[in-house]
């Protein structure tokens, strides 16, 4: 596609994402926060020329919003390919015994699972620093410091979101922003505030970190409760062996009694243990998927 040369950045930076439609947000996302970090360095480099002059001369230099759009395309594709997972076993690609136990030779499983572990953390911190903040701001709104306040607020909820992106792709392998999001340069200061407000992406920001909170404890207890039923479960025969006075408890009306389970059903109750394990393997790595899928959705701009 042939486009006439951009008089100024903003025209770049519109055909680059012209050029880019159809491509990982993400991926976008990054793209222009580098075309534009590289075309105000030249600008600051060259004071003495205007703009359109500076733009004409990196369309051969840095390339034009066509080629580094292709240049995009391809490293993305070789950076995917990169860190793709590796197929240890083939079989596992035919046979369903073979997928469901595979599970346990894939990395991405025991991290979504600390991932699930570790939300909980992260989710009490989010909640509480966005139910701060925005109590401070409702109650500065009418001091004079009030809305050098708010910028702040929305700027840290900002970083916290790319940190949280970060985190994101790393434990649960989605495709997430590796540069910040740019911040708007042109217009009055007002004009940026108002376009800080009206973006849609500050509010689901917001709604992302209040939501990880009750997110965070679900995850917590699906891995807590089924990990340690499934360990009981595996050392129930051990317990037994050595003598311990039982392998579960029984609520009663004065109490809780110790139970031992029948000696016939330790080997079971062994099975069904690593069973478990690898169920939660599986629901660990389905939640990662899913959670990484609604991060996307609610911290990365739409292109």
């Amino acid at each position: 596609m042939n486009h006439p040369i951009p008089r100024n950045i903003r025209e770049y930076l519109d055909q680059l994402r012209t050029e880019l439609q159809g491509a990982d947000p993400a991926m976008i996302q990054d793209a222009l926060y580098d075309a534009e970090e590289h075309l105000r360095a030249e600008l600051a480099e060259h004071p003495e020329l205007d703009e359109e002059t500076v733009l004409a001369q990196v369309a051969t230099s840095y390339g034009a919003p066509d080629e580094v759009a292709e240049i995009y395309r391809v490293k993305e594709g070789e950076v995917e390919q990169a860190l793709r997972p590796r197929r240890r076993l083939a079989q596992a690609e035919r046979s369903p015994l073979a997928k469901f136990f595979g599970v346990a030779l894939d990395p991405r499983a025991y991290s979504a699972l600390f991932y699930m572990v570790l939300a909980m953390a992260t989710g009490i911190f989010y909640f509480t620093w966005v139910v701060t903040g925005l109590s401070l701001s409702a109650g500065f709104a009418i001091l004079i410091i009030g809305i050098p306040f708010i910028i702040l607020f929305f700027a840290t909820v900002r970083a916290l979101a790319f940190v949280e992106g970060k985190i994101v792709e790393a434990m649960l392998g989605v495709r997430m922003p590796r540069r910040p999001q740019a911040v708007a340069t042109e217009g009055s200061i007002w004009q940026r505030i108002g376009a800080m407000f009206t973006d849609p992406r500050s509010w689901s920001t917001l709604f992302y970190m209040l939501l990880m909170l009750p997110l965070g404890i679900v995850y917590f207890c699906i891995v807590t409760i089924g990990t340690s039923f499934a360990l009981g479960m595996i050392a129930a025969p051990f317990v037994h062996l050595f003598g311990g006075d039982g392998t579960g408890i029984q609520f009663v009306n004065d109490g809780i009694q110790i139970w031992s389970a029948p000696v016939w059903s330790l080997p079971l109750l062994f099975a069904l243990g690593i069973l478990l394990l690898f169920v939660m393997l599986h629901i660990a790595r389905g939640i990662g998927h899913l959670h990484g899928q609604l991060a996307k959705h609610l911290l990365v701009k739409p292109a």
